[in-house]
């Protein structure tokens, strides 16, 4: 007897976009749950007092922490402009495949645009210091 997949099987399908688009929404996912583990211990720390707060501070300051805060801030920008469209998909708005395609376009541009905006904003120019 022929060994058959118990369910459909990544290897099963063509790849197509659709697959990077609902892998990329996943993942970004998981990554906003990591970076809320980061903001709940950062105001854990707030909450502790100055000592505490100030080694948080200087912890979520160094170049490597910034790289991952600016790739949180890129996977929430891909969830919200990937959620909004997957909303769409709920009322049953852009389902054909060219205005998919657009849409997964549109996306990734909204993302980009808006994580440049605001890694401008919080990196480039020093966060909230005026």
């Amino acid at each position: 007897m022929r060994q058959r997949p118990l369910s459909p099987h990544a290897t099963v399908y063509r790849f197509q976009y659709t697959m990077i688009g609902s892998f990329a929404h996943r993942v970004s996912g998981l990554a906003l749950s990591a970076g809320l583990l980061v903001f709940v211990a950062w105001l854990a720390a707030a909450a502790g007092g100055w000592g505490s707060y100030a080694a948080a501070v200087a912890l979520l300051s160094g170049p490597f922490a910034k790289g991952v805060l600016a790739l949180w801030l890129l996977a929430f920008c891909y969830h919200f402009f990937n959620g909004i469209r997957h909303l769409a998909w709920d009322l049953v708005f852009g389902l054909e495949k060219r205005e998919a395609r657009r849409s997964y376009r549109m996306a990734i541009i909204a993302t980009l645009a808006l994580f440049a905006a605001l890694a401008w904003l919080l990196f480039a120019r020093g966060g909230a210091t005026p």
